[in-house]
């Protein structure tokens, strides 16, 4: 039993029959992120009479992108997809890669007109107006 190899271990092995395979992990492509908070950065900031949101989305086309305001709450939405087609190839194995992902935040007193959108660079910045603080106070009377 001493010499056993735990199942995980072992097809890690079996995975890594050369030497230079160990860095194909350490060299993967950003666009194979797992994790939501990895797949794309997203900063926001309150410009005073407006919220600017900075999207960091490298390699991303306009396209690819949905971005909605849906009661306060802003999304942006990234569907993937990389394919090469070329003609006359019998592959054996060909990868493609291909992710999506969202990120939201809530912005309360967002407004729903003047909204804009600017994808330049690989860098989407949203610009959402805020709207004037309504204060809606109902008085209520006492029987």
């Amino acid at each position: 039993m001493a010499g056993m190899i735990p199942y995980s271990n072992y097809e890690r092995a079996l995975r890594r029959q050369f030497p230079f395979d160990m860095f194909d992990e350490l060299l993967a492509s950003p666009l194979t992120a797992v994790n939501a908070n990895d797949a794309f950065k997203m900063d926001v900031e309150d410009a005073g009479d407006a919220y600017v949101v900075t999207a960091y989305l490298a390699g991303v086309n306009r396209d690819e992108i949905d971005v909605e305001l849906n009661e306060g709450r802003l999304s942006i939405s990234v569907e993937k997809t990389e394919t090469e087609e070329e003609q006359g190839k019998n592959y054996l194995h060909k990868e493609t890669h291909a992710w999506n992902a969202s990120r939201g935040v809530y912005l309360k007193d967002a407004a729903t007109e003047g909204l804009s959108a600017k994808l330049d660079g690989g860098v989407l910045t949203v610009n959402v107006p805020k709207q004037d603080q309504k204060v809606n106070v109902t008085k209520i009377s006492i029987d």
